[in-house]
């Protein structure tokens, strides 16, 4: 049995976020050998929490290529979450974090002479946003660079598009349906996205691959409404956001990560349907379903 895996360093970069910080846990639990990449401006509680669970944190920024050398001294692989559409610091933008910062961080990647690179894009969406764009070039760099690497695309997120944050207020019955709300989405888990993430470093099957990422059904946004109003037992109140007053909004947007958010929104008007089968049979994960995600 060769344990090598075991005595080379993990570099999550992104660690303190939602995605990140669940994929060091589950590496953790793999007995890997973890940095974490965080910021000096980064949330004291969460990089505590980081070290608590036996991740070693180093500070370094994407922006700033100097301070990714030393981070990826010792680091035979590299997860990056990174994106600045939910986290953002003076500075951070789509151009400086999602494109330049992630071609920076490939940069010393190879540099640094580290065997693989794992990427978190996104699955394709209607409409050329600036994150669609920023996310494609990271991909075009990546697959041109030499390194092995595993791109994970998957579609919306469970906890952030049917949360509170994006309008589906469960906790009070009310949900803002973007759309007529009919068309299908293969709603993925975060913890999932960070099990393919995790699984991706010894699998063959990931070796120079795009990979699309969806949960185990496609269910439309309608179809989530019934979910949760058999689980609650009572009906919600629905508030419907026109396609149009949605294209208007990304006409009119006046930043690219405004822009972008309009985009991803029509993403949920069209639907997103991915077939896992395949994938499932490659990596034996066992997904989330609405279902469990209504229940919790």
């Amino acid at each position: 049995m060769n344990n090598s895996n075991n005595s080379s360093t993990v570099l999550v970069a992104g660690a303190t976020g939602f995605l990140g910080s669940e994929i060091c846990r589950q590496l953790i639990a793999k007995n890997k050998k973890v940095k974490g990449l965080v910021r000096a401006t980064s949330d004291p509680n969460k990089v505590a929490q980081l070290k608590e669970s036996g991740v070693e944190t180093i500070v370094g920024d994407l922006k700033n290529k100097d301070s990714l050398k030393n981070a990826l001294q010792g680091v035979s692989a590299i997860i990056s979450t990174v994106s600045s559409t939910l986290s953002r610091q003076e500075g951070d933008s789509i151009q400086t974090v999602d494109d330049e910062g992630q071609n920076n961080l490939i940069d010393a990647a190879i540099s640094a002479g580290v065997t693989q690179f794992i990427y978190v894009s996104f699955c394709a969406m209607p409409g050329d946003s600036p994150l669609e764009k920023a996310k494609r070039k990271v991909e075009k760099h990546l697959t041109g660079s030499g390194l092995n690497y595993t791109i994970l695309q998957p579609t919306f997120f469970m906890e952030v598009w049917l949360s509170p944050m994006l309008g589906f207020d469960y906790p009070n019955s009310k949900a803002a349906i973007y759309g007529e709300g009919k068309n299908k989405i293969s709603w993925i888990a975060i913890k999932d996205v960070a099990s393919f993430a995790v699984a991706s470093l010894d699998n063959p099957a990931a070796k120079n691959r795009i990979v699309e990422l969806g949960g185990p059904e496609a269910l439309s946004p309608l179809d989530v409404v019934n979910i949760f109003e058999r689980k609650k037992g009572k009906k919600f109140e629905l508030q419907f956001v026109p396609a149009n007053a949605i294209r208007a909004q990304r006409e009119e947007a006046q930043d690219p990560l405004s822009e972008s958010f309009a985009a991803l929104t029509l993403g949920v008007v069209n639907g997103s349907e991915i077939d896992m089968k395949n994938t499932i049979d490659q990596f034996s994960i066992q997904l989330t379903s609405v279902d469990d995600y209504a229940g919790r």
